[in-house]
């Protein structure tokens, strides 16, 4: 359970790493907007940190084989490390929440696809690989609907230019996208 005593304020530490050559839609100081924007709805507090990589396709497919056992690239990959929601935490120790994993050239196709700009479907993956550490999951029907629907709501509250309408099943699918 979240905890919503005041003095735990969120206290997120962010690493931002680029591969070479590889340009995200939204620039650094957009990205920490966003992630302690969702964090702080789900109620995260206390010291966090959270690991965000932008790769190429090629190592986004390498790492999709790697940890999934899928050999293609997918827009974005979420690797769970610890909860922030654990009863028993000390609030001065910091929660490793995990990696999330962004392929900013195949969010670019994806964009286009989906009739979106780069940048809002660069928010709404980060949001969803966000979720996706805190839990929420979309294996199946329920659970899908739940985390679209606050999906839905937080890239609403983020802003962006409007382009993405409601997040669909059909979007992110279910069992072999992330």
């Amino acid at each position: 359970m979240p905890k919503t005593d005041d003095s735990y304020s969120l206290a997120l530490e962010l690493f931002l790493d680029a591969e070479e050559g590889v340009v995200c839609a939204l620039d650094a100081a957009e990205l920490e907007r966003c992630v302690r924007f969702v964090l702080e709805q789900e109620q995260v507090t206390g010291a966090c940190e959270l690991s965000l990589s932008m790769v190429s396709d090629e190592h986004m497919r390498e790492l999709n084989r790697a940890w999934r056992g899928i050999d293609r690239p997918t827009d974005v990959l979420s690797l769970e490390c610890e909860s922030p929601f654990e009863d028993a935490r000390d609030f001065a120790v910091p929660v490793m929440l995990g990696d999330i994993v962004l392929a900013p050239s195949y969010i670019a196709a994806q964009a286009a696809n989906f009739k979106t700009t780069e940048a809002d479907e660069t928010r709404l993956l980060l949001v969803h690989g966000i979720l996706h550490l805190l839990g929420y999951d979309h294996e199946e029907e329920e659970m899908a609907r739940t985390m679209e629907a606050r999906e839905d709501q937080l890239v609403a509250l983020l802003g962006g230019d409007g382009s993405l309408g409601a997040v669909r099943i059909v979007r992110h699918g279910r069992g072999d996208e992330e």
